[in-house]
């Protein structure tokens, strides 16, 4: 496992392209045999071929004066510097030039572990992928719409009979045998349909059983007269049952 290569404000050319070719263990042996030369000769490290292409890289930007550079640190693009033996490029342009130009080598000398796991780019069949779930993604919605709605249809149904029937109560009168079908009908479709899936297999809501059903119903209407497991589990029942009979 290569080194940790510590970070600096600035770096000359070979020293970057060690850290950018995983080789800051090897540093001393390197700079050793270069002495005062920039780049390795093509006889040099043959086991490291990386090592001539990043050093490449780096003084072909230099050369083109797409990576600011200058002496000990100090930025000051003279040509003659590019053969300086103090020819340094900063840590900050080093990096803000390597995410522009190689966006998917993010080097840990420059890059933090978070950086390093940004997603930088989109291939064009990345991009159609991308397109093509979305366009899958709308059609679910829109079924998802159409489930809402009718949820919502049971739903306004079921409450204006419980209206009918809390009026027919306040008034001391028990709901007609008709009423009370009703009545039970919509509570068993509405279970059914909460509990229920779709052709292809998807359920039309959340709620995976029964007990699920009651429990949300109580948190969400507590101390609401009928709105208790005891009697939820009793209609629901008989709900299902009067439906099956029909």
């Amino acid at each position: 496992m290569p080194g940790s290569a510590p970070e600096k404000i600035f770096y000359r050319p070979i020293e970057a392209a060690i850290r950018w070719s995983d080789l800051f263990d090897h540093e001393h042996h390197i700079i050793q045999v270069l002495g005062a030369h920039q780049v390795p000769a093509p006889t040099d490290f043959p086991q490291w071929p990386r090592l001539h292409l990043n050093t490449a890289r780096i003084l072909d930007a230099l050369t083109n004066r797409d990576l600011p550079y200058g002496k000990n640190g100090v930025t000051c693009e003279d040509p003659l510097l590019l053969d300086d033996p103090d020819l340094t490029v900063r840590h900050v342009d080093l990096k803000a030039w390597m995410a522009s130009t190689y966006p998917e080598e993010k080097p840990g000398f420059l890059f933090g572990a978070i950086e390093q796991h940004l997603f930088t780019g989109l291939s064009t069949e990345a991009i159609q992928i991308l397109l093509a779930d979305r366009e899958a993604l709308k059609i679910q919605l829109a079924d998802q719409e159409h489930i809402c709605q009718a949820l919502q249809i049971k739903y306004d149904a079921l409450r204006e009979n419980y209206e009918h029937q809390q009026l027919s109560i306040r008034r001391g009168k028990s709901p007609s045998a008709r009423s009370e079908s009703t009545y039970l009908n919509i509570v068993a479709g509405l279970l059914s349909l909460l509990l229920g899936h779709s052709p292809s297999g998807q359920s039309y809501s959340s709620f995976k059983s029964q007990d699920a059903v009651i429990s949300a119903m109580i948190a969400h209407s507590p101390n609401t007269m009928g709105i208790t497991e005891r009697t939820l589990q009793a209609k629901f029942a008989e709900a299902k049952r009067h439906l099956a009979s029909n």
